[in-house]
């Protein structure tokens, strides 16, 4: 037997990123609930969300596998804002920077149905999604904004400050170049 050969960036993996159906919803609680630093929500929820919120929201694919996803939505009294509600990967997919990806394409698309602000609550403890947060402002040279947004006495567990990062205003990245 003879080990399989390492995967060249030509033969990478590459996932389909597309809107959430509402058969997507269990392998979106099950990868949150896999996760210890994810907040859980009811398999309720992500049926709702996958159904009501689709539009506003990825899940990145390997064939029948959701692999990783992510929730947001462009909130209702500031419609110029676009919020990362929630983001999660599996683990061992195979997909280099796949968090990473799916943040800037939700973005991206976000930038392009009329965002000028992105926003995402964060603790002050989770660097990986901070170092992506100060990137996707580095992008868009966006200046980034941040301020305790719910502090964790409001939880009634234990809970961390929900720190709110807000970048922009935002200029689509085709007028930055």
């Amino acid at each position: 037997m003879t080990a399989p050969a390492s995967l060249s960036t030509s033969s990478r993996v590459r996932p389909e990123y597309r809107t959430p159906r509402v058969e997507d919803a269990q392998a979106m609680w099950q990868m949150v609930h896999e996760s210890d630093e994810l907040d859980d929500n009811s398999p309720y929820y992500y049926a709702l969300w996958c159904r009501d919120f689709a539009e506003t929201s990825l899940v990145a694919s390997l064939g029948d596998e959701v692999v990783g996803f992510l929730t947001g939505y462009f909130r209702p009294n500031q419609p110029d804002t676009y919020l990362v509600w929630q983001e999660a990967v599996k683990p061992r997919h195979g997909i280099p920077m796949l968090g990473v990806q799916l943040f800037e394409r939700a973005a991206e698309r976000a930038v392009g149905n009329g965002a000028r602000y992105i926003e995402a609550t964060v603790s002050a403890d989770n660097k990986a999604i901070i170092m992506v947060l100060k990137k996707c402002a580095k992008r868009y040279q966006a200046p980034v904004h941040t301020e305790v947004l719910f502090p964790a006495s409001l939880f009634p567990e234990e809970h961390h400050d929900e720190v709110l990062y807000r970048i922009g205003p935002i200029e689509p990245a085709s007028a930055l170049t």
